[in-house]
Formats: C-alpha cells, structure tokens, sequence
C-alpha cells in the first residue's frame, strides 16, 4: 500500500518510486521519508504492507491513529519492521505541503515560475527557491500542526 496525501500537491514520482523501492528491497512492514525527516515537508511517502494496514486498523484507538491511518505503526517500532528512507541532504527545513492560504500562495508561486516546465521535479523547486528565497518566506512563519490537534 502506497500512502501519498492531498495535502502534498507537489509530490514527486522519484521519491514515491524511490520509498517504494526501498520498501521492496529491504521487507519492512512500513517504509517512508517522514520517520527522520531529510525531504521538505510536502513531499511525504509512506509504504507498507497490507498485514500492518490491518493491524492497524484493529490495534488504533485514539482518534489521531484512525484520521491519519499511520502513526500507530511508527509510534509502535516494537510491533513493526520500520525502514526510514532519506536524501543525501537534509532539507526538512523547507514547507511545500498545502494547509493555510500561505502554502497556497507558496504552492501557486511555484506553479507560475515553473509553468514552462510541465514536469518539473522536486529538484528543480529546489533550485527555483534557492534562486528566490522570497518564495520560502512566503509560508515561513505556518507552523506545523501536531498530529493529536487534527
């Protein structure tokens, strides 16, 4: 099972494939980019096998376990095979998911600079930011909600 969310409109397939491959190389129950953060927030995959989802589903009790389906298999490494999958940088410091109106004018801001690039990567909006830093100040001051508040 491949978890992409819509908050993450700028999700791109290298990543998906890359988790996907790590996923099926090494045999975890569960696989993503988000248990040690190295990719900006936005470009979150999660993989994991059909018998975690369903141990899940009968183990989650807490209303943040069932609305965010994953954190009972990350918060439970006793439980289940975890493999973290990582860049060769870190760059978790970045914010391209889509919550308030600021990711929203950071995400379209991307969208108009790289028009002309229909199939832009991941990469590539990393280089447009380090060329623009005004972008990442655009939703710079939004603070991740917790899990637990929604």
């Amino acid at each position: 099972m491949v978890r992409v969310t819509s908050d993450c409109p700028l999700i791109d397939p290298e990543i998906v494939d890359k988790t996907i491959a790590a996923f099926l190389a090494a045999g975890p129950d569960y696989a993503s980019n988000v248990l040690e953060r190295t990719y900006p927030r936005g470009l979150d995959v999660e993989v994991m096998s059909f018998d975690a989802l369903a141990r899940t589903w009968h183990s989650a009790r807490r209303p943040y376990e069932r609305e965010h389906v994953t954190p009972y298999i990350y918060e439970h490494p006793a439980e289940f095979k975890l493999l973290s999958v990582t860049g060769d940088a870190d760059h978790s410091a970045y914010r391209w998911t889509l919550d308030t109106p600021e990711d929203m004018e950071f995400v379209r801001a991307v969208y108009a600079q790289l028009r002309d690039m229909p199939a832009f990567s991941w990469r590539d909006i990393l280089e447009l930011t380090n060329r623009s830093p005004e972008l990442t100040e655009l939703n710079r001051s939004v603070m991740q909600k917790a899990l637990h508040e929604g």
